[in-house]
């Protein structure tokens, strides 16, 4: 009788699952039987399945000078302003949306005043899709950006660090390659056509910048959601993360204040598509309280729309205006936003989105920080400014 038992028991273990997905169910997570190589959250399948994160070469930090020379980052400080463009999940061709993105990117240059111009695009990741990521670097990387002027550096997005074992079998292999290459010279893949490779530190960096200090972080491959730390990607990054905010706000208490730009592919907040990072969020806020600093602006792509929310945080006394803005919009696809304008959830209130395709002009001073979405019509060619917001550094309100 016992040994029927058991064998009854073992025939259930291995019975199929009733639903694709394991917790597809209204029990909470307290009450759940836990899937065998699962656990009682998907989330732990996901953590279970990450990749490690490439040391970086060199301490993961640099300055504007060493993107595009001294006598540029001089000027640049000099006009009293930086100017840069951002934008994340492009991977598609110059004959496709991201190239009509990439053509109305280039309408902000202006020869004759290149103080004035954008200092460097920061592509929010997902610069390739799918395998053979190598070869396709140049039909959806150096061909779409063939005639935009200026340099052009990164965060990895899940697809620039996802695995096929026959055609990518190193996650990361091909970005770093791209965009942490020993030198900025001009690959083989590009051909002939003359941009050349981004020489980062790794896929996490500092960027200390005339009037703003932009902090990159890897969110690592999955599709959902990000973690920045964890068992398989370790602690290294998280370490940095800590020194890099203290360091900062060493600065700050001495009396250097510049803007604070934090950036991650998989957003902390979205709607539509896919969902919000909360533990990786939860990661980065206990670094940020430790150190005492927390960023003015938080930009992530991921998600193929624009969307805007404000976080409202009493830290250190003070009332802060966090813009979280997700730019996923520079050519892949677009996608719609099932959210109702001023929805309010937790510290964080949904402020506005668009379905579509389009790019962010962002400003920094030594007052304010300023962000501008430009949508791009695929059709007419036509860039509009469809929303902006701007965050007074005094006060840290956003507006």
């Amino acid at each position: 009788m016992k040994e029927r038992v058991k064998r009854d028991s073992s025939r259930r273990s291995s019975q199929p699952l009733r639903f694709a997905h394991p917790f597809y169910t209204s029990q909470p997570v307290a009450a759940r039987k836990p899937v065998p190589g699962v656990g009682t959250r998907l989330v732990d399948h996901i953590k279970g399945n990450l990749e490690p994160i490439p040391a970086p070469t060199r301490t993961p930090s640099m300055t504007l000078a060493d993107i595009i020379g001294t006598q540029g980052s001089m000027d640049i400080e000099n006009s009293g302003a930086i100017r840069f463009h951002a934008v994340g999940d492009t991977g598609r061709s110059a004959n496709s949306p991201q190239g009509d993105v990439a053509q109305a990117m280039q309408a902000d240059f202006d020869v004759s005043k290149p103080a004035n111009s954008p200092a460097f695009f920061l592509h929010l990741g997902d610069v390739i899709y799918g395998p053979n990521k190598d070869q396709q670097y140049r039909p959806e990387f150096y061909e779409p950006y063939v005639h935009y002027p200026g340099k052009i550096i990164a965060i990895a997005g899940n697809h620039d660090g996802e695995v096929f074992p026959q055609t990518d079998p190193k996650t990361l292999n091909a970005f770093l390659a791209n965009f942490c290459a020993a030198s900025q010279k001009v690959p083989p893949i590009a051909g002939t056509i003359y941009r050349e490779t981004m020489n980062q530190p790794g896929v996490y960096w500092l960027l200390d910048a005339p009037f703003v200090q932009i902090v990159g972080m890897y969110s690592n491959a999955a599709e959902n959601p990000g973690f920045i730390s964890g068992t398989i990607p370790g602690q290294a990054q998280k370490t940095w993360l800590n020194k890099t905010l203290q360091s900062i706000s060493a600065q700050r208490k001495a009396g250097a204040r510049k803007a604070l730009l934090f950036a991650t592919h998989h957003p902390p907040f979205t709607a539509g598509g896919h969902s919000p990072s909360t533990e990786m969020l939860t990661d980065i806020d206990s670094v940020c309280q430790q150190a005492g600093v927390m960023p003015d602006m938080f930009l992530s792509g991921h998600a193929h729309s624009y969307q805007r929310y404000t976080r409202e945080l009493t830290y250190n006394g003070r009332q802060l205006q966090i813009p979280h803005i997700v730019a996923g919009t520079g050519g892949i696809n677009d996608q719609a936003v099932p959210q109702a304008t001023g929805q309010k959830t937790g510290d964080h209130t949904f402020v506005k989105s668009m379905k579509g395709y389009g790019y962010l002009l962002l400003e920094a001073s030594n007052s304010n920080f300023t962000s501008t979405m430009f949508a791009v019509d695929p059709t007419t060619k036509a860039r509009t400014a469809f929303d902006k917001v701007s965050v007074d550094l005094a006060t840290n309100r956003a507006g």
